[in-house]
């Protein structure tokens, strides 16, 4: 790598981190009325941090994983999912989705790799709010910084949520906290995948790595670095277009579905109720 991309620093400090995280979490469900959480396990890093912020905040006895096998999953993401709830010590429940899949798609040819993707990952999110609302537990969203700027998940599906600690984190802070956390290390050395397909890797299909998107993202969003400061640090013209694409067209998936203003108040615009002003009276 490019020694001056090399030496752009997206260290973080675990102990103070986790610990506003940790905070964030007991925080909000307190506020939303939640004792218990429940999110999807899917056996990778992203998801093994949540469920070790969780146990953390809230105590293993409130957490709940949902392990959600598709017909084309790694048998291997099973595994690595029970290793971590074993580690952190919460309840896993598996409800494999290859079935409901299968019958949504009977009778249908020429199905292709992203419709297939999406409504696996929708009809996982239609198990995680069921068990929310049959057991009073918040869904958790566990999709990282990197994914969120660049698209890199299904709107309605592993993006929908209540609340997400791991919003706010690139992917290279995920596995550092991970670390730090005693994630299992075969989670963490793994090739990050959503296992939408055999061989499936996230690094492949977008076509570049991880380390590198990382560091380019932090200096243009959160650093305000303009596009031509960028490309005179090294990064290649054809990189940049690809990412700022990306940026661009997912854009909707990062907001609630656009509403036009016809009245004094309109949601999402100039009305914002939250529970924080403490409600209505019942």
């Amino acid at each position: 790598m490019n020694p001056r991309l090399a030496a752009i620093d997206l260290t973080i400090d675990p102990p103070l981190t986790v610990g506003l995280l940790v905070n964030f979490l007991c925080d909000q469900l307190a506020q939303k009325g939640f004792e218990d959480a429940v999110l999807g396990v899917s056996g990778g890093v992203d998801s093994a941090l949540g469920v070790a912020l969780l146990a953390t905040a809230l105590g293993p006895e409130h957490v709940t994983g949902l392990a959600m096998p598709a017909t084309q999953s790694d048998p291997r993401s099973l595994r690595d999912a029970r290793l971590v709830a074993e580690t952190f010590g919460i309840e896993l429940i598996e409800r494999p989705i290859g079935a409901l899949v299968d019958r949504f798609f009977a009778g249908q040819r020429h199905v292709d790799r992203v419709r297939l993707g999406n409504v696996a990952a929708r009809m996982r999110m239609i198990q995680l709010f069921d068990y929310s609302q049959e057991h009073h537990a918040l869904v958790i969203g566990t999709s990282n910084k990197t994914e969120l700027l660049l698209g890199y998940g299904t709107w309605f599906g592993d993006l929908a949520c209540a609340i997400n600690p791991l919003g706010d984190l690139y992917k290279t802070q995920v596995w550092a906290l991970a670390d730090w956390l005693g994630v299992p290390e075969p989670v963490i050395a793994k090739a990050p995948s959503a296992d939408l397909w055999k061989g499936q890797t996230d690094e492949g299909e977008l076509g570049f790595t991880y380390d590198e998107v990382d560091r380019f993202l932090y200096l243009l969003v959160d650093r305000d670095y303009s596009l031509e400061s960028l490309r005179e640090l090294g990064f290649a013209p054809r990189f940049i277009a690809s990412v700022l694409k990306r940026i661009a067209r997912s854009q909707f998936k990062r907001s609630l579905p656009t509403i036009p203003k016809l009245s004094t108040k309109t949601i999402g615009i100039d009305f914002h109720f939250t529970r924080e002003w403490g409600g209505w009276p019942s």
